[in-house]
């Protein structure tokens, strides 16, 4: 049995690598940006990632992400890693799905801080012209007593290059 495997395992990877195309031909680096200002409010996060394209519209990739946000005296900082899927369509419309792991730090200023660990799913659509693209998703596995975040609803501002 393990022979057949290593067979089918060896022959799938010399027919892989055969190909024509070149694989970095086909890979786009990006990510997304996140900024926003007001009363006593500040957010800045950033979330550079890469998607290999393929030629059917979907493409697949994954990032990591930091975001800092300070409301009056109450501090947030998280870091997150993703698998991030596309799904192009022909009239400019992109779906998206994005598996995000977050770990956060939460702190009020003087007194100690409270990190937690919590999942992310984001379905999203967006408009998409070129290599940027702006939209919206939800979090369905949005917890307000984990997550960090006021609502599952956030903004996608997207571009890749």
């Amino acid at each position: 049995m393990k022979k057949i495997v290593l067979f089918i395992f060896i022959t799938i990877s010399i027919n892989t690598f055969s190909q024509k195309t070149d694989f970095w031909d086909n890979v786009q680096f990006g990510g997304g940006f996140t900024l926003g200002f007001g009363n006593n409010q500040t957010t800045i996060g950033i979330s550079p990632s890469a998607i290999y394209n393929f030629e059917n519209g979907f493409a697949l990739g994954a990032g990591l992400g930091y975001l800092y946000s300070e409301i009056n005296d109450f501090s947030t900082t998280a870091y997150s890693t993703s698998i991030l899927s596309l799904y192009q369509t022909n009239f400019n419309v992109q779906f998206s799905g994005e598996l995000e792991y977050y770990f956060a730090k939460q702190q009020i200023q003087g007194s100690n801080s409270f990190n937690s660990n919590f999942p992310a799913l984001h379905l999203g659509v967006a408009y998409n012209q070129g290599r940027f693209a702006v939209g919206i998703r939800y979090d369905v596995l949005y917890d307000e007593n984990k997550s960090v975040f006021a609502s599952p609803i956030s903004p996608v501002v997207r571009f890749y290059f």
